[in-house]
């Protein structure tokens, strides 16, 4: 009972993550690229919405590297992708790899650990369980800078709770 209720809970925490970082990207699209690249607020981890987005986009990618085996150096930023359109393709081909790899992945598997490096080198050791929740964690926190950053620029966006995506019909 123990295992499928971690395998329940990482692909429902998942499942949050994919359907969060949509509704805000769709949100930010929907302003356009101008509005996109506007310098929001030195105060935010990133000045910008595309920024932002861009930021998530390339923790997420980096994680699911280190996972399959790699030992990637750079994190993807906003400098990467020339337009939204072009970090949107990027980003939904990310979310099917990852997509992909969860479902590959056994019960056991969540408490094996794996070895790898920070992107300064670094060398550190975790359950593949806690990186799994700390990639949706991460997020959540930039989210939050994106739904103010939203505000700032043209009212409150949709809420983004957990409530809201469980209580939507699953196909």
């Amino acid at each position: 009972m123990e295992i499928e209720m971690d395998r329940q809970l990482i692909q429902g925490i998942w499942g949050y993550h994919w359907w969060a970082n949509r509704t805000h990207f769709d949100e930010v699209s929907a302003l356009g690229e101008e509005a996109a690249r506007k310098e929001v607020g030195k105060q935010f981890s990133f000045p910008t919405l595309k920024g932002m987005l861009a930021h998530i986009y390339g923790a997420d990618r980096i994680w699911l590297e280190r996972w399959k085996g790699a030992a990637p150096t750079k994190l993807h930023g906003d400098a990467d992708f020339a337009s939204l359109a072009d970090l949107r393709k990027h980003w939904d081909s990310l979310e099917a790899e990852q997509k992909a790899y969860l479902s590959s992945l056994g019960t056991a598997d969540f408490k094996k650990t794996h070895d790898y490096k920070a992107t300064n080198g670094k060398p550190f050791s975790q359950p593949l369980w806690q990186m799994l929740q700390h990639v949706v964690n991460h997020a959540t926190h930039h989210r939050s800078e994106i739904a103010t950053m939203l505000t700032m620029t043209k009212g409150s966006p949709p809420g983004t709770d957990m409530t809201i995506f469980y209580r939507q019909p699953k196909p």
